[in-house]
C-alpha cells in the first residue's frame, strides 16, 4: 500500500471522527475563488472550478458560500486576493514535501512555513528539487468493501482510467486529469462512493521510513496540513500502516 494512499485513508478515518469543518470551508473558499479568478465563473467552461464546486458539495458547503466564493474570485464581490504558488522541502530521512499554497501574504506565509518544517525535523528546499518526482493524477481510493476488482477494471477500462492498483484495503485507480471527472462520474454512477477521490501530486518513487524518522514525518505532516494558506501536501514517504494510525490517530 503506498504511503500517498495510507495517509489520505488516515485523514477520511480521522475527519470522520474529528472534522475540522471551517478548516475545510476556508480551504475550499480559497480554491474555488481562484478557480474563478483563473478561468472565470462557470463551472460549464472550467473544470477546476467545477472540481472545486464538487468538492465544495460533497463537504455539505452552502450553495450561497459556494456562490460568494465564485463572485470574489471574478471580482463580482470585494474580498482578499489569493495567490497560488507551491513550496518544496525535505522531512526526515529525505522524504520529499511538496505543498500547494493558496494566500493573501507571500512572505508571510512562506516565514511560517519556513519556521514548520524547521520546528518539525525537515527543512525548506529551492524551487525544482523534489517537483520532478512527483506527477498530476486523478486519485481515487475505493474501499475494497465497497467494490469488486473485475466491475472497478471495466469502469477503468471503458471510461479512459489509466491503472487498478491493490493497495491493501483499497483499490486505488490512477487517472490521466483530463480524464478524472468522467471516471469519478462512472464510479458514482455504478453506487460506489470513494474513500477519497482528488487530482494529486503522485510520488514516481517512495522513502520508505521507520522509528523516530517515521515518528517525526507524521508530525511533520500534521504540522504543515494545520497551515491556514496550505492546500494540500504531497509526500514520497512510506511508513507502516500499523506506525500511521498509532502516531496519527
Amino acid at each position: 500500500m503506498s504511503g500517498h494512499s495510507k495517509w489520505a485513508t488516515i485523514k477520511h478515518k480521522k475527519g470522520a471522527l474529528d472534522a475540522k469543518r471551517g478548516k475545510i470551508f476556508t480551504r475550499l473558499i480559497k480554491e474555488i475563488s481562484i478557480a474563478a479568478k483563473n478561468g472565470g465563473g462557470d463551472p460549464d467552461t472550467n473544470p477546476r472550478l467545477r472540481g472545486a464546486i464538487l468538492a465544495a458539495k460533497s463537504e455539505n458547503m452552502p450553495q450561497d458560500n459556494i456562490k460568494r466564493a465564485i463572485q470574489r474570485g471574478t471580482g463580482e464581490l470585494p474580498g482578499a486576493v489569493y495567490e497560488e504558488f507551491t513550496l518544496e522541502g525535505y522531512g526526515p530521512g529525505g522524504a520529499a514535501v511538496l505543498l500547494d499554497i493558496n494566500t493573501d501574504n507571500r512572505n508571510r506565509t512562506v516565514s511560517e512555513i519556513r519556521h514548520c518544517f524547521g520546528k518539525n525535523g525537515g527543512n525548506m528546499a529551492t524551487a525544482g528539487s523534489v517537483a520532478y518526482l512527483f506527477h498530476k493524477k486523478g486519485d481515487i481510493l475505493i474501499a475494497k468493501t465497497a467494490a469488486k476488482e473485475d466491475d472497478l477494471m471495466n469502469i477503468v477500462l471503458e471510461h479512459g482510467g489509466e491503472d487498478l492498483n491493490d493497495d491493501g484495503e483499497n483499490w486505488e485507480i490512477l487517472t490521466d486529469t483530463s480524464a478524472y471527472e468522467t471516471v469519478l462520474e462512472a464510479v458514482k454512477k455504478a453506487g460506489i462512493e470513494p474513500v477519497s477521490a482528488s487530482v494529486a501530486m503522485i510520488p514516481q518513487t517512495y522513502v520508505k521510513l521507520e522509528g523516530s524518522a517515521a515518528n517525526t514525518m507524521i508530525r511533520l505532516m500534521e504540522a504543515l496540513e494545520d497551515q491556514d494558506d496550505v492546500q494540500n501536501v504531497h509526500s514520497n514517504f512510506d511508513i507502516d500502516q500499523k506506525t500511521l494510525e498509532e502516531v496519527a490517530g
